[in-house]
């Protein structure tokens, strides 16, 4: 038999879940505007025009920000946002050498082939391209992930992946390079958020177009 790496996500759910989400993306957006800021900021140290750019995911924040950034105007030509709710990362319909720039505001966490998504992304930026990538991290929803394995284990005596897992920071380092991109750099942002009850959490995840951990979605969401 022939042995399938396993898929975590159903691109097509995540999908319609995004286009569900799409009424109250806005409502728990705080890390997608973090983010938007953060790849902005990086933006106005490079002082170089990007004619043609695309932002993978991330709603139209980071649109938002270089419009609200008057040391980038100028500098950012034409953005082409793709909207996760219709596009599916790992098969991207672009033509090869189409952008100078690509943004991808926590998107990549969503995919299963993040080596395959990560060669895409680089076939379809310009030989002198920058691609700027944040995504959930391996800690993120640790909590989360352990409460749920905890409370699990003491009803019914074993547990099921409940939270989807996320690439490590060395693993991301590794991937950009084995997926052929020049002078690949990786860091790291700790964001710290707190919530008095889980119903609230798990509220921000549905309209960030995550589900709640359930076993029957635990391979698909």
């Amino acid at each position: 038999m022939r042995n399938e790496r396993p898929r975590p996500f159903e691109p097509r759910l995540v999908r319609q879940r995004k286009r569900r989400a799409k009424a109250t993306f806005r409502d728990a957006s705080f890390l997608h505007e973090r983010v938007a800021a953060d790849l902005a900021e990086r933006l106005e140290a490079i002082p170089r025009p990007f004619p043609r750019v695309l932002a993978l995911g991330g709603g139209g924040l980071f649109s938002e920000e270089i419009a609200a950034r008057a040391q980038l105007a100028g500098r950012i030509g034409h953005v082409i946002e793709a909207d996760l709710a219709e596009i599916d990362p790992e098969h991207l319909p672009f033509a090869a050498q189409s952008f100078d720039l690509i943004v991808s505001p926590l998107a990549l966490h969503w995919v299963n082939d993040l080596p395959g998504a990560l060669i895409q992304l680089r076939l379809a930026l310009k030989p002198d391209g920058l691609l700027l990538a944040s995504l959930l991290g391996g800690e993120t929803l640790h909590e989360l992930r352990l409460s749920l394995i905890e409370a699990e284990c003491e009803l019914t005596g074993g547990a099921g992946p409940r939270v989807a897992p996320f690439a490590d920071l060395q693993d991301v380092a590794g991937l950009l390079q084995r997926a052929g991109y020049a002078l690949p750099a990786a860091d790291r942002d700790v964001v710290t958020v707190r919530y008095g009850e889980p119903m609230r959490l798990l509220a921000d995840l549905r309209a960030m177009g995550r589900p709640p951990p359930s076993r029957s979605e635990a391979r698909t969401a």
